[in-house]
């Protein structure tokens, strides 16, 4: 049990200290000014051992900024690049507000408050919410605090970013305007829906040109200029099929290379970063093809920059690399795949996650599906009945009675 003690100081100035154990048996202390908070206190430290919500008040006294380091340091599972981007959010957005802050004195109100007034995008608040979340629920593990403040936050709601879908005519012609040095990859992506990632660590050894299957193993990825190795997003390894064209593409592609050799590269032979591609080919090629916008000054005017001593028009909405993996789901589904064989191409974790994305795309085939069934029936109706005509048996025939005219007998 807590014991409240009186203590007099040499100027005869009155405390109370406050004497309690943790649940693992350590001695704390904590002293007041006045005798009721001192009370108090005690029976809230006694309430909170008995139901199992006690924390030790010196466990919650490191900062904010101590603990994110912790946690981050914990968080052994996390690929370079996620732990890179967690970090960048600790250091752009946590530390300058909640670093040297307890995290006992983080409450639900003021981390509410602090997330809406960050002006960013809604899916900038999520992700700093996400993470600030993560590290709290992280110390509600550790015995640091009671409940994490962050649970239950309003957060901005996010638009669904409308999908671009490349035909296979417009893949074509992508193809064609970025020319023969990346042309193949052009219909690698629009084909098979692999991430940049992974295409870019794609090897020989791993395209099986007779099966027209490539094995997706690996994937590389920048991390503050660093090429960073690793496994695949969902740590799996999966085969993504090849169209016919699209094999014999890769077989010239390849053709002469070693089995550990990258199958695209950079100009110099080093590991295509998706940066080289959009500034050497694809960001000219959507231009041209006029799936970007024009950039327009206050007045409406084409914005220009000054390139080579010529004035050439400034574009937004340039077309990402990721674009291509919405167009090899798009394509997959216009030709009759099902959702999971586009999760399985796509290395989705679940079905669930493939309708999430691209959903949409599926309703245009409940006519098919209903005009198939009504086929069946059919089919199905029609085979029943010759069945029963073949058997000759009349007791099996179902015969209606006939409503006689007026006057007709039964000798008629």
């Amino acid at each position: 049990m807590a014991s409240v003690q009186k203590r007099v100081g040499a100027e005869g100035a009155v405390s109370w200290r406050v004497r309690y154990r943790t649940p693992e048996g350590t001695t704390r202390s904590r002293t007041f000014g006045l005798k009721r908070d001192a009370d108090r206190f005690g029976r809230t430290v006694e309430t909170a051992k008995d139901t199992g919500s006690f924390v030790d008040p010196q466990a919650s006294a490191v900062t904010v900024g101590e603990w994110a380091d912790k946690w981050l340091a914990s968080k052994v599972n996390l690929a370079e690049s996620t732990r890179d981007r967690y970090a960048d959010v600790i250091d752009a957005w946590v530390r300058p507000r909640w670093g040297a802050v307890k995290l006992s004195a983080v409450t639900h109100e003021a981390l509410q408050a602090w997330l809406a007034e960050i002006d960013r995008a809604p899916a900038t608040v999520r992700k700093v919410h996400r993470v600030v979340s993560q590290m709290f629920d992280y110390a509600v593990k550790a015995g640091r605090l009671h409940k994490n403040p962050a649970t239950g936050v309003s957060l901005p709601r996010v638009r669904a970013a409308e999908k671009r879908y490349l035909s296979h005519g417009q893949v074509d012609a992508m193809a064609a305007e970025v020319g023969p040095e990346w042309a193949t990859l052009v219909y690698f992506l629009a084909y098979t829906g692999v991430r940049w990632g992974e295409a870019a660590a794609l090897r020989v050894r791993n395209v099986d040109i007779e099966r027209r299957r490539a094995s997706i193993v690996e994937s590389v990825t920048p991390v503050r200029g660093v090429m960073v190795w690793g496994a695949t997003k969902t740590h799996e390894r999966r085969e993504v099929p090849l169209p016919r064209f699209l094999a014999v593409l890769l077989e010239g592609h390849v053709m002469g290379k070693a089995p550990d050799a990258l199958v695209f590269t950079g100009p110099q032979g080093a590991v295509l970063r998706g940066s080289t591609f959009r500034a050497r080919a694809l960001s000219h090629a959507a231009e041209e093809l006029g799936l970007c916008v024009p950039k327009l000054d206050a007045e409406g005017k084409q914005v220009t920059r000054r390139r080579r001593g010529v004035d050439v028009p400034v574009f937004t909405g340039h077309f990402h690399p990721h674009e291509f993996r919405h167009t090899a789901a798009s394509l997959a589904i216009a030709s009759g795949a099902d959702v999971k064989v586009v999760q399985q191409m796509l290395g989705h974790k679940s079905a669930t996650m493939t309708l999430d994305l691209y959903g949409h795309l599926f309703p245009d085939r409940l006519d098919v599906v209903a005009d198939a069934m009504e086929a069946a029936r059919l089919a199905g109706s029609t085979a029943a009945d010759q069945a029963a005509i073949g058997s000759g048996s009349c007791d099996q025939m179902v015969t209606m009675p006939v409503a006689q005219a007026p006057g007709d007998s039964e000798a008629a």
